[in-house]
């Protein structure tokens, strides 16, 4: 069986209910949904969809950071919207951090997403 370890950091926001913010499973590192939570004041950033998105980028890439990765060893992302309308504008933001090969990718819309958030993104990484 393979050591799960926890990955927290003070620069991603802290979990909002009882899950970590990733684990890493030998080389697997599975990064919790993360939304445009800036860590600092605990609350969503200003702006639409795409600030959130940026933002919700920036934790997935604290975690990284703080399990030795880089956005480089990213393997897959999921992307959750409350309007699949924003999918354009979130792509923008997406192609400012991710380069080819991109990550393998789903994008869908939910309903509702926690904290009233217009986006959330989870990943996995290699490492």
């Amino acid at each position: 069986m393979n050591e799960r370890k926890v990955i927290q950091t003070g620069k991603a926001p802290k979990a909002i209910g009882p899950y970590s913010q990733a684990l890493l499973a030998g080389n697997m590192l599975y990064i919790s949904g993360q939304l445009g939570i800036d860590p600092a004041t605990g609350k969503l950033v200003e702006g639409g969809t795409a600030e959130q998105a940026r933002q919700a980028l920036k934790n997935v890439m604290a975690i990284l950071m703080e399990a030795n990765g880089n956005l480089h060893d990213v393997v897959q992302v999921q992307v959750f919207l409350t309007d699949i309308a924003d999918f354009a504008a979130v792509n923008e933001v997406y192609k400012s951090f991710f380069s080819e090969p991109y990550p393998a990718r789903a994008a869908v819309q939910a309903a509702a997403l926690p904290a009233g958030a217009k986006v959330e993104i989870l990943a996995v990484a290699v490492l």
